[in-house]
């Protein structure tokens, strides 16, 4: 269910079938589901709900058909963007939609005055990393055994 009885979701961007709302907290059992489905380490349920009171923070939701299908979670602080979390469904990945929202993503940050975006990722996870190149990001480091499970992380910059 995309949105509450009687309420119309607040898009903040279109594109046909596939729309971009700002995350909210009836969001979350969908949302949860996507988490559960792509991390082995799973962010639990009261951590996006306290993610949602964050001033600093920004999560957005994307839909197709009216299904969610992904999110992600940036923080801005003096001028600067972090991608704190990003998914998109495994049914539906391979599609664009993750370009879509990363791309959305990424005009928010600049349009509130961010001079860069930075994030980590799985030594391992090759796709995320080459939609990350993509748009213009470059690997600026590794966190030694960054994940719980001992998996190292590429710390990747872009600069507007």
């Amino acid at each position: 269910m995309a949105q509450r009885s009687g309420d119309r979701e607040p898009y903040l961007w279109e594109e046909g079938d596939f729309k971009i709302s700002w995350m909210r907290p009836y969001h979350l059992p969908q949302v949860m589901a996507i988490e559960r489905s792509s991390f082995p380490q799973p962010w639990s349920y009261s951590l996006f709900l306290s993610e949602l009171s964050n001033q600093a923070a920004t999560y957005l939701v994307a839909f197709f058909q009216g299904k969610i299908i992904g999110y992600l979670g940036l923080w801005i602080v003096w001028g600067e963007a972090h991608i704190t979390t990003f998914a998109i469904h495994p049914a539906y990945r391979g599609e664009g939609f993750g370009k879509k929202l990363f791309g959305y993503a990424l005009d928010y940050a600049k349009s509130q005055g961010c001079s860069e975006v930075s994030l980590e990722v799985r030594s391992s996870n090759i796709k995320a990393q080459n939609l990350y190149h993509s748009f213009g990001f470059k690997k600026i480091g590794v966190r030694k055994r960054y994940y719980a499970d001992g998996e190292d992380a590429w710390v990747m910059k872009k600069v507007f």
